[in-house]
């Protein structure tokens, strides 16, 4: 998403919103230069291009104005789309908005991918995951605000956010006993795997509100270490557990 990122942000508030009527001249299809912006593309390409200029209004308005300034008329007239574009790509404003997190937690899960390639050493996979998470927020703010704390009361985000927290838990134990190579609790694995999961996005929202007072590079080490910490202690916990079972078995 070619979004700049602003030059400060600041979480949401509720207020109130005015937004322009729908003007069919100011939200035609011409670019400044004069020429239409759907030139020289095919149909399917046209719709496509239009879904992501879709997305990029609802990112910039949610992330500034919150749920109260993201409507369906707020995107269309960010947008300079007639708001029936809208509905050919998205069933309602939910379905938006679902849409809108889904790209930026696939560009986040591309960059920590990226930078998980190669990576056999627990610390060094540790470290490069919290590195390349920190540095895809701290690059665009507006991010986090869209993975972690935008529209919270909006019961679509709120599940979707559930479902990939879920599947990040798993994603973390199986990576973890890929590298290890031992079979160990899979109870206490995804014991340590949640906590991980969990606190680093609880982390993220306080650095995010200023109320973790970090630069990056301090963020990065300091999660690190605390990860790192967690980790070691579920495996130390998974020994000695395997260790109490093979006792009573013998």
């Amino acid at each position: 998403m070619n979004v700049r990122p602003e030059d400060t942000f600041r979480p949401p508030v509720s207020r109130v919103v005015i937004v322009p009527p729908y003007d069919p001249v100011a939200s035609n299809d011409a670019t400044p230069q004069g020429r239409s912006r759907w030139n020289g593309l095919l149909p399917k390409e046209r719709k496509c291009k239009r879904r992501s200029i879709l997305i990029e209004a609802a990112f910039v308005l949610l992330a500034a104005e919150g749920m109260a300034g993201t409507t369906v008329r707020a995107v269309c007239a960010r947008a300079r789309l007639n708001p029936r574009y809208f509905y050919e790509s998205f069933s309602d404003l939910d379905d938006l908005l679902v849409s809108l997190y889904d790209d930026v937690y696939c560009q986040l899960r591309r960059r920590t991918d990226d930078a998980l390639a190669g990576a056999q050493d627990e610390d060094v996979a540790v470290r490069a995951s919290v590195d390349a998470t920190v540095r895809f927020i701290a690059e665009d703010r507006r991010r986090g605000c869209v993975l972690y704390s935008a529209g919270l009361g909006n019961e679509a985000l709120n599940v979707r956010r559930t479902e990939t927290g879920m599947a990040l838990v798993d994603l973390v134990q199986r990576d973890r006993s890929g590298r290890d190579g031992e079979a160990h609790d899979e109870h206490i694995g995804r014991l340590g795997a949640a906590v991980t999961v969990g606190g680093f996005s609880e982390l993220l929202v306080a650095w995010l509100d200023g109320r973790v007072e970090l630069s990056v590079e301090e963020l990065i080490d300091d999660a690190t270490e605390v990860f790192l910490a967690v980790w070691h202690a579920t495996c130390r916990l998974q020994r000695l557990v395997k260790h109490d079972q093979a006792r009573v078995t013998s």
